[in-house]
């Protein structure tokens, strides 16, 4: 995995916003509406082609397929593994029981357009029949990538961890949630060892140690709920057994959505959970205005040395456009709060299209929030190298 070794190098977190006719069809596949399938591939191809190049018009040194074939960040198993079906019931988080006009407001703005609290459930014992899907969306990001003059220094491709999948996509069929989280895991195994090997770094969304506290476990004290995340990545560490940590970076985050975030678990809390993934970077958000201060963490609770930290200095929610100079103070406080600038990269909070179909954030502010990254990252590195 590379470091920033000569200057802040530059990523995101994995989605970015997809064409309106792949996204349209996308939204309509997920809502099991009947849609020309067939039209897919070769809209995925175009949205990857145009992804790509703008990754690399915009400064992006680590970057991605963009997630263009998938409708959800974590759904998209639920098409390429049997054992789904019926619908999720998932309970409300804390936010929207606790400020229902800013949930009725969100809804009346019309920005997300699949209902993520009804996706299918575990009916039966999950597993891939084939890794048709994987290999077919990791086939057309090759294929872009080809076609392409430029390079980026690094790839990364994005798959959703067994604890976030398990609390999204409810039980109905397994004994026990840790048992399901383990079948979860021994699954999902099988798709990480295949992006690892077709020479990308496999990047895990595992957004249940921040959304969780407030959701799933929304009922469970503290201590209840670090031990639930506990097991959560000691399934994930069984599923990257054969994966050498420096070809994985862990994604936690607090909910990619423009709400009050009050109810959530304060970072220092569950560090010392994400430092026990076998992985050689942790991505985390600290742009958004409810964890920015807790950077500051890092000075006491101490970055692992065979760990990266991707700092989130750009925000996913909203549609402001972060100054050069305010990214380059948060890039050079991440350095001093880690102590090793060759530890730290510039990142998004979260993706930019995590769900398809939503706006929250306007695909033209997209771009122009990657350049001021790049533009801040090159701020940064001139003060801390000179």
């Amino acid at each position: 995995m590379k470091r920033s070794t000569d200057r802040i190098l530059t990523t995101h977190m994995g989605s970015l916003p997809r064409p309106d006719i792949l996204a349209d069809l996308l939204v309509a596949q997920a809502e099991g509406k009947p849609v020309d399938a067939a039209r897919i591939p070769a809209l995925t191809d175009e949205a990857m082609d145009l992804i790509v190049r703008r990754q690399l018009d915009s400064g992006i040194d680590v970057g991605n397929d963009g997630e263009m074939p998938r409708s959800t960040f974590f759904g998209y198993i639920t098409g390429r593994m049997s054992g789904f079906g019926g619908q999720s019931k998932r309970r409300p988080i804390l936010d929207m029981q606790q400020f229902p006009t800013w949930w009725q407001n969100y809804q009346a703005r019309g920005v997300r357009r699949l209902n993520v609290y009804g996706f299918p459930a575990a009916i039966g014992p999950v597993r891939y029949e084939s890794l048709d899907g994987a290999r077919a969306e990791l086939d057309a990001f090759a294929g872009a990538l080809k076609r392409q003059t430029r390079r980026f220094a690094e790839t990364f491709v994005t798959a959703v961890s067994p604890g976030f999948a398990a609390c999204s996509l409810q039980n109905q069929h397994y004994d026990s949630h840790e048992a399901y989280v383990f079948a979860l895991a021994r699954a999902l195994k099988q798709e990480y060892d295949f992006i690892v090997a077709q020479g990308h770094v496999l990047q895990i969304d595992s957004p249940d140690l921040g959304i969780e506290r407030a959701g799933y476990f929304q009922d469970e004290p503290l201590p209840k709920f670090i031990e639930a995340m506990e097991m959560h990545v000691a399934a994930l560490n069984e599923a990257l057994a054969d994966i050498p940590p420096e070809r994985v970076r862990f994604h936690a985050c607090w909910g990619n959505r423009d709400s009050p975030h009050v109810n959530d678990v304060p970072a220092p809390d569950v560090l010392p959970v994400c430092f026990q993934v076998k992985a050689g970077a942790l991505c985390l958000p600290f742009a958004n205005a409810r964890h920015s201060h807790e950077i500051d963490a890092f000075r006491t609770q101490k970055l692992p040395d065979r760990m990266t930290l991707v700092c989130g200095v750009v925000e996913s929610t909203h549609n402001y456009v972060e100054h050069p100079q305010v990214i380059a103070e948060r890039l050079e406080r991440a350095v001093r709060a880690v102590g090793d600038r060759e530890r730290v990269m510039a990142g998004t909070d979260c993706g930019f299209g995590t769900i398809v179909g939503d706006t929250q954030v306007s695909e033209d502010v997209v771009w122009a929030k990657l350049e001021a990254m790049r533009d801040g990252a090159a701020i940064a590195s001139k003060r801390l190298w000179g």
